[in-house]
């Protein structure tokens, strides 16, 4: 089976893989991945502030006019257009024990610099990231789940690591 996958969004809760996944991807097919905190976020200050609206949805714009792309993140609200030229949407859904434990593994290695992290950890973020992670299946899940109905036709959800690596790789046939 040839791949036909040129655009790609990746979509789920912090500590769900989906930066991972996109790496991976990214690595094996050779499309350029995009954060949406990169789009989100004003690199000039850090996370001390957000670019505006305007900003935020021009650079959206550049990238879902691209050929290729592989976006990923966790924001849902604005994105309905990037859903839309996707070929494939690619749902994270983990258990929240799981995120948990990665947001946790991912502050201690970024902390002893084992691995990269473009903010300052901190204490103070980590508790807030593990708050928003046990609010998300409550507060979001079913938000992006509606949202995301009328792509069920290239919509794969999937909940664990390894449903992750053997469907993404099926039915994307990249593996």
């Amino acid at each position: 089976m040839k791949f036909t996958h040129k655009k790609i969004h990746i979509i789920g809760s912090t500590g769900s893989g989906k930066t991972y996944l996109a790496r991976e991807i990214s690595k094996r097919l050779h499309i350029p991945f995009f954060e949406l905190d990169d789009i989100v976020w004003n690199g000039a200050v850090g996370l001390s502030g957000k670019n505006s609206p305007e900003v935020r949805d021009k650079i959206l714009e550049d990238i879902i006019n691209k050929e290729q792309w592989i976006i990923e993140g966790v924001y849902h609200k604005w994105l309905g257009r990037s859903f839309e030229e996707a070929d494939v949407i690619i749902f994270l859904s983990p258990r929240p024990m799981n995120r948990a434990f990665r947001i946790i593994t991912r502050f201690i290695k970024q902390r002893t610099k084992l691995e990269r992290s473009k903010y300052q950890q901190t204490l103070k973020g980590l508790i807030e990231m593990l708050k928003w992670n046990s609010k998300f299946d409550a507060d979001n899940k079913k938000k992006i789940h509606e949202m995301l109905e009328k792509h069920k036709e290239k919509l794969i959800v999937v909940k664990s690591n390894k449903e992750m690596i053997l469907r993404v790789a099926y039915e994307c046939d990249i593996l």
